[in-house]
């Protein structure tokens, strides 16, 4: 994402809000390491990682204040990504990283969750519904606007047919229809139990009807820019000024509905056509290269005696405005 919004000329800084995460694969404009580290938490207070994270994000919670100001010294023109860590108790019942954000929003910053989730997960019924349940409880606990997203879309094909439409797992349509695959995925009796659990939850998570999908194949500029349409739109960014960001073209762009991806369009890439799609991509990869080895040589081809002199006579026509007879 970072990568991509350099592309598009927005002004970005990124935030590592994961102690364990030591090499980061971007600019980093603001570390929690610079404040604590995990391997430091882990020896002086005998923990493992999980407990060490949580611990290291308390201590940034304790000095809430000096981290804001941290932040804000990045200046308001920024777009900021925060990285936070993979471990689903700071998102289901742990208050750190809830605390944190509620600080920023005070201050006006326009903040939006995006839970990225591997899309392997809707290959089974039953994990479908937990993260689903995950899903449903991240978003009561951080309180923000939230944008649940199946990432990896593009290795679905990997795993076998789905058993519905891409678009049953995204919108979360009518649950019903998975309950004879969950009793068929359990065969003992205790996993007839476990079924019965499962179905409740999906009637829980229905009740309350707040969940659905986005889907991203990170490879899939497409993708990658209705992702970021939605984004933008949840925290009013494509609304406002074009001076937050300085990416004129894409904030004009989307304003007068720039492309719009759908989810129909990610199932015939990477779900009914990718083998056709593939092929597709790799002819034109390969005609491309044909056509820039052509330029190359075509480039630094050794000029005629006729191509050197016209060259010199427009140089010249150029440089005094005028035109010499031919």
């Amino acid at each position: 994402m970072y990568q991509f919004l350099s592309a598009i000329g927005r002004k970005t800084s990124v935030i590592n809000l994961d102690p364990a995460n030591d090499r980061t694969n971007y600019p980093c404009a603001l570390d929690i390491r610079d404040f604590t580290k995990l391997e430091d938490i882990m020896e002086s207070m005998n923990l493992g990682p999980n407990g060490g994270i949580m611990q290291a994000l308390e201590e940034i919670e304790d000095s809430l204040d000096d981290f804001v100001d941290m932040v804000e010294s990045l200046g308001k023109s920024d777009y900021l990504i925060f990285d936070c860590p993979g471990q689903v108790e700071l998102f289901t019942h742990h208050s750190a990283l809830h605390k944190i954000f509620k600080k920023l929003e005070k201050l006006d910053y326009r903040l939006v969750v995006v839970h990225l989730i591997d899309a392997y997960y809707i290959t089974s019924p039953s994990q479908y519904i937990s993260i689903l349940l995950l899903a449903l409880r991240s978003m009561l606990q951080l309180d923000l606007p939230h944008i649940n997203v199946l990432s990896k879309v593009d290795l679905l094909k990997n795993y076998g047919d789905l058993q519905f439409n891409l678009d049953f797992y995204t919108e979360v349509q009518d649950l019903s229809f998975l309950f004879p695959l969950i009793e068929a995925e359990q065969k003992t009796v205790l996993g007839k139990r476990y079924a019965r659990l499962t179905e409740a939850i999906a009637d829980l998570v229905t009740d309350f009807g707040l969940v659905s999908f986005e889907v991203l194949a990170v490879e899939d500029k497409k993708s990658m820019i209705s992702l970021l349409t939605v984004i933008d739109k949840s925290i009013g960014y494509m609304f406002g000024s074009t001076e937050i960001g300085g990416d004129t073209v894409w904030a004009e762009a989307t304003r007068q509905g720039g492309y719009l991806g759908n989810v129909q369009d990610i199932q015939e890439r990477w779900i009914d056509y990718k083998e056709e799609y593939d092929k597709q991509e790799a002819k034109e990869m390969e005609e491309k290269f044909k056509k820039s080895q052509q330029q190359h040589e075509e480039e630094s081809r050794p000029l005629s005696q006729e191509e050197e002199w016209e060259m010199a006579v427009n140089e010249w026509e150029q440089k005094n405005n005028t035109k010499m007879p031919r």
